[in-house]
This record gives structure tokens, C-alpha cells and sequence, in this order.
């Protein structure tokens, strides 16, 4: 356990940070997976949004938002 009263507030906003990025990725899958189930512009378009909005928040890495899209706009190619 940490001794510091700062390392304790630290561990508690870590906690906090960690619950709500969580969510947000939680979040990002089910867009995602719904976008790749009923592959309308639709969906694609929502789960583009929340993947760019995560990213720009700095929960994903960009590079990692531009492979997510990018596969999404191919499964949209497809379809």
C-alpha cells in the first residue's frame, strides 16, 4: 500500500480513469461489431465517430484508430 498522501489520491484517480476508459472501449467494441453485423453506412458512420472521438481523447493510439476505421471502410466497400 502506498505511504504517500499524493500516491494514494494517485491511486484512486488511476482507478477512476481506468473504470471510465474501460467503458469507453466497451463502448467502441459494440459499435464495431454492430457495424460489422448489419454493415450499413449507418452504423459504420457511428462507430467511425466514437473511434475518433477516443482517439482524440488519447484512450486509443491514432495508429490504432486509423487501422480500426480503415477496416470498417473496406467492410463497407464490400457491402
Amino acid at each position: 500500500m502506498a505511504n504517500l498522501k499524493s500516491a494514494i489520491k494517485k491511486i484512486r484517480v488511476t482507478a477512476r480513469n481506468r473504470a471510465r476508459n474501460v467503458e469507453y472501449k466497451t463502448k467502441m467494441r459494440k459499435a464495431i461489431n454492430e457495424a460489422r453485423n448489419q454493415k450499413t453506412a449507418e452504423a459504420i458512420r457511428k462507430a467511425q465517430s466514437i473511434i475518433d472521438k477516443l482517439s482524440l481523447k488519447g484512450i486509443i493510439h491514432q495508429n490504432r484508430a486509423g487501422h480500426l476505421k480503415s477496416t470498417l471502410f473496406k467492410l463497407s466497400a464490400k457491402a
